[in-house]
């Protein structure tokens, strides 16, 4: 029984996953806060505030998932939590809670890298991907295409030289005036919105590479919406739906090419931006056609949550990939690229 806990940005998540022997670990139960109300006063994340409010949910969100799944903690066989990336502070709450409870109990202790959470996700859904498969990881400030040939076996085919999907998302909205969190917002307007009424740029689609760039998009946003002056908030929807198709475009095409070059017929799609209506449709369309197969996590579940960081202790213990330990003397890193997930 794996106690998994998240707390690395303004989502305090806490899961309980059973892994066997073999075969897919199972979750039992989990239990999410999320913070979007407390920092929609201040239009974005507050550190300080985000790991009072973690300290203050952490501890009542574990007995809840206890109790959901009908155990204790003298079940629980490993405490997992998200080392990083993330925010340092955030970050140290979980880590400090997770070591707290595991020396307390005598238990092992993982630290569990943030975006392998998010890469193996899916797994947790009713459609579960087998290996080997292209990721597109579209979460928060990290888009990236991976070959991923098995637990803890990523190779990174491409990734973003600036701004991510999700910033471009959440930084647009921003100078459209839509608030925090600004992503779902956009898309939600996008819906009744005109997609070719303005021509925006699709950054680094036709660069003949697999990397990602989305700063250049954020200013041809912010251009137009200052051309548009009094007239912005009657073009709103039509703005907002022009940004969302330059940025499912881009990902759509450079996600294709990914699996053409590859070889491989299976697509992974996590984190936040996974959750796009949009993108899911248009690679939904465009798998089909290619006879490809497409995998999501299951829609509450593309957020940050503590079921993800639970799934990936399990699958990397698993795998051999990782040795659960009795040294609880911990660190974080808020920095910490995949491909050095090891290190």
């Amino acid at each position: 029984m794996v106690l998994g806990i998240e707390s690395s940005c303004d989502e305090t998540g806490v899961a309980l996953v059973h892994a066997q022997a073999s075969g897919v670990p199972r979750l039992e139960a989990h239990a999410l806060h999320s913070q979007i109300e407390m920092h929609q006063a201040y239009g974005g994340v507050v550190p300080e505030l985000a790991s009072r409010d973690h300290i203050r949910r952490v501890l009542p969100l574990a007995r809840q998932v206890l109790a959901e799944a009908g155990r204790s903690l003298a079940d629980v066989d490993v405490v997992a939590y998200t080392r990083g990336p993330g925010l340092a502070g955030a970050l140290l709450v979980g880590s400090g809670v997770a070591c707290a409870l595991a020396a307390a109990l005598g238990k092992p202790v993982l630290g569990v890298h943030h975006l392998e959470g998010h890469l193996l996700s899916p797994f947790l859904s009713a459609d579960p991907p087998e290996f080997p498969f292209v990721a597109l990881l579209v979460s928060g400030g990290h888009t990236q295409l991976m070959r991923v040939d098995a637990v803890g076996n990523y190779r990174i085919l491409g990734e973003t030289i600036d701004d991510a999907a999700g910033e471009a998302f959440d930084k647009s909205a921003k100078l459209m005036g839509l608030g925090y969190p600004g992503g779902p917002a956009l898309s939600r307007l996008a819906e009744s919105g005109d997609p070719a009424a303005f021509k925006l740029p699709r950054p680094l689609l036709h660069s003949g590479d697999l990397d990602f760039s989305f700063a250049g998009l954020k200013t041809a946003v912010l251009t137009q919406a200052r051309k548009l002056g009094d007239d912005l908030e009657a073009r709103k929807a039509d703005l907002a739906a022009s940004t969302q198709a330059a940025i499912v475009e881009v990902l759509l095409k450079k996600s294709m090419t990914a699996l053409r070059e590859t070889g491989l017929r299976r697509l992974v799609v996590a984190g936040g931006v996974g959750a796009n209506r949009e993108l899911r449709t248009r690679l939904n369309a465009a798998c089909q056609t290619a006879r490809v197969r497409v995998h999501y996590p299951e829609l509450h579940l593309c957020t940050d949550n503590g079921a993800m960081i639970a799934m990936a202790a399990a699958m990397r213990l698993q795998a051999g990939h990782a040795q659960a330990d009795h040294r609880y003397s911990f660190d974080v890193r808020p920095r910490w690229p995949l491909d050095a997930i090891d290190a």
